[in-house]
């Protein structure tokens, strides 16, 4: 197969995916979102870093399809959008140990 103009454009689509997840903060913040709903605030708290960085972060998921969001009053709650997404823990996973044996 070729890799054609409507091929290079798919596989651009998984790229921007993939870099939404190349991130420790945004796997982490996926992990957590994983176990729940969660607002920018209780985020922030978590990570640990500034509420403007991650905002960015959590911009950069939902711009990737990855998350949803919703205000609440003063509050944006964010959820995972696509739960598949959360296979990729179990592969990263998978790859660890297999690494670790060779």
């Amino acid at each position: 197969m070729k890799m054609t103009a409507v091929i290079r454009i798919r596989y651009d689509k998984h790229a921007r995916i993939i870099r939404a997840l190349a991130h420790p903060t945004r796997l982490f913040i996926l992990a957590e979102l994983a176990r729940g709903e969660r607002n920018v605030s209780e985020l922030t708290g978590m990570v640990g870093l500034e509420m403007a960085t991650v905002s960015r972060h959590l911009s950069l998921l939902r711009s990737a399809g990855l998350l949803q969001h919703e205000k609440r009053g003063a509050r944006v709650f964010y959820r995972v959008r696509a739960r598949c997404v959360l296979n990729v823990f179990d592969c990263v996973k998978a790859i660890e140990t297999e690494n670790n044996r060779n």
